[in-house]
């Protein structure tokens, strides 16, 4: 009884708070007045000396955004109660997305300034450069005296450390101020937009539409440059590892080539956005754009088919590599059919099978089996079947067993002098996995959804999102995994993207880009009941909330517009080549 009352007393009238408590992801605690801006308060502790601790708050002076409560925040948001507060830096992938996105802006409006009548659009993204690759309507493309113009007025206003504006508005109103400007394309794609307000961005007076956060104000957008690179140019930016260094600009010219070629493919079908897209879907055009775009496809596939078969029989592997997502083994199957028809026998051999067995397996930082570096395959065997079947030697194929960890014994096989193997696995552009075989009797192919359907000119679409967007389907549907679990894998996935498959792209032979112009929205359908299982508790739904918000502006589309040999039946289900065997000539033991 005595401590009930003890406790009791402890209950007393309080005035109103006029500060809230903010607690940091090193454990500390900073109080701020209820209303003080997310950029105010990290302005506030980045500048503090803390005696007893070196910095006084990791990423506080660097900070783009904020989790506020697990949810993503900009700078410019209120704090108004008690929170756990987490800082967005260029290091973390929405801190780098909200980086490139508020320099887009910033090029545009130095552009516009600098050149009245020009319109920047940004086509595609150069990941291995880092950059946005670039070009302008509306006049002849920028030369490099004109580029270093504009990046003298972005500089400046940069250092003029100038208010990014955040503003909602009704759609209506919106509307009329993308029209006003001449940008018929945005506008196209706002009239589809489902709810009645959207927010736009003001920059020394220029609106636009973005989709994300922005930085509050220019003098957070330090690092950056433009480099010509006819028709258009790069505006480069820093990678996420690295926020503060511009990396060497390399130039990757069969990619460019690719990104060239889809733009024409968009041209001959009309489509330059998800708004004119959307109009078509509207139209009742979806049919015939699915039609268009395959046969796009299959005139690339007939083209990478008939390179290989003009190079006779010396070409006698076909290595096709790619990244997760990207439909190669539709591709390989569809290519097979191809090389049938030119008159040679493709044998398909899979890498996976010629794994070490699992207690050879290396192991990454973690701990856990590293199946996807080189030295997870057994290359010298490898090597050696590839030799004997060349020189016409049978030899016995292996298979790995996933559930033991271990090789067992395949189908004996042969060839003939018209046959040809094609190899699907991640290292097939790395010349160390065929450091014994004929350079002449290799042919490479990488397989990647390179290029994808913006939302309008300045709004870009990730192919990484689409790849992501694909593997969450697909694994819900045919691997028993939640949109949970695959989100929780992506980022070690494209961690090992871009140490095994990214650095080698340039040494293709082809390069095919399985990107389908209407596949998003094919997919929303698909996507969205599963991304929204995601519990709002979840490290992941913040990830699986930002899929959700591009997702919305594609209408959604049926999957019975899809041909059954299609590299989007490999994620949606119901392929024609799913149980497809290329022709194989198998010899008894």
């Amino acid at each position: 009884m005595f401590s009930m009352l003890r406790r009791a007393e402890l209950v007393r009238p309080a005035k109103p708070r006029t500060n809230v408590l903010l607690k940091l992801p090193d454990g500390r605690t900073y109080e701020a007045p209820i209303g003080m801006t997310l950029a105010e308060i990290f302005r506030a502790i980045g500048a503090q000396v803390d005696k007893h601790v070196a910095a006084p708050c990791a990423g506080a002076r660097h900070a783009v955004a904020a989790l506020v409560d697990g949810r993503l925040r900009d700078l410019t948001t209120p704090l108004t109660e008690d929170a756990s507060v987490v800082p967005v830096t260029p290091q973390d992938a929405d801190g780098a997305r909200i980086y490139r996105r508020s320099l887009s802006f910033l090029l545009m409006t130095a552009a516009a300034e600098e050149f009245p009548g020009a319109d920047v659009s940004i086509e595609h993204s150069a990941t291995t450069v880092g950059a946005y690759f670039c070009e302008v309507r509306g006049r002849a493309p920028f030369t490099q005296d004109e580029l270093r113009r504009i990046e003298a007025r972005m500089r400046a206003i940069v250092e003029a450390d100038e208010p990014i504006v955040r503003t909602p508005m009704p759609v209506a109103q919106a509307i009329e101020v993308v029209k006003a400007r001449g940008d018929l394309e945005t506008a196209r794609l706002l009239a589809h937009r489902q709810k009645s307000d959207l927010v736009l961005y003001s920059l020394r007076g220029r609106l636009d539409y973005f989709q994300g956060y922005m930085v509050p104000s220019t003098g957070c957008l330090q690092h950056f440059a433009l480099h010509a690179y006819p028709p258009g140019f790069f505006l480069q930016f820093p990678h996420q590892r690295q926020p503060r260094e511009l990396p060497l600009i390399t130039p990757y010219p069969k990619l460019f080539q690719v990104y060239e070629e889809a733009g024409h493919w968009l041209d001959r079908l009309g489509i330059r956005g998800a708004g004119m897209l959307n109009d078509a879907i509207a139209a009742g055009r979806l049919q015939e754009i699915s039609l268009v775009a395959e046969a796009l496809h299959e005139a690339r596939i007939a083209s990478i088919a008939h390179d290989i078969a003009s190079r006779g029989e010396r070409v006698r592997v076909v290595l096709v590599a790619g990244p997760s997502s990207s439909g190669k083994t539709t591709f390989s199957k569809r290519l097979a059919v191809q090389l049938v028809a030119n008159g040679r026998r493709p044998l398909a051999v899979c890498l996976d099978d010629y794994f070490v067995n699992r207690e050879q397996t290396p192991r990454d930082a973690a701990g856990n089996f590293d199946y996807e570096c080189l030295e997870a395959v057994d290359v010298a065997l490898f090597n050696d079947h590839l030799l004997r079947l060349m020189a016409g030697e049978r030899v016995q194929l292996p298979r790995y067993n996933f559930r033991t960890g271990h090789r067992e014994p395949g189908p004996w096989v042969a060839l003939g002098t018209d046959a040809i193997v094609i190899v699907e696995g991640i290292h097939g552009l790395n010349p160390a996995l065929v450091p014994h075989l004929p350079p002449g009797s290799i042919y490479r192919v990488y397989v990647s959804a390179l290029t994808q359907l913006n939302l309008d000119r300045h709004n870009r679409v990730s192919t990484t999102d689409c790849r992501l967007v694909r593997r969450i389907v697909r694994d819900a549907a045919f691997r028993g995994y939640d949109a949970t679990a695959t989100l929780k894998r992506w980022e070690a996935v494209t961690a090992g993207e871009k140490v095994h498959i990214f650095p080698y792209q340039e040494n293709s032979d082809a390069i095919f880009n399985s990107a389908l112009v209407h596949e998003l929205a094919v997919l929303r359908p698909l996507a969205e009941p599963l991304l929204l299982q995601v519990q709002h508790t979840a490290p992941e739904h913040l990830e699986a909330n930002r899929l959700l918000s591009f997702l919305q502006w594609f209408l959604p589309a049926p999957a019975d517009v899809v041909p059954d040999n299609s590299i989007l039946r490999e994620f949606i289900g119901g392929s024609i080549l799913e149980s497809f065997n290329p022709w194989l000539e198998r010899i008894p033991s």
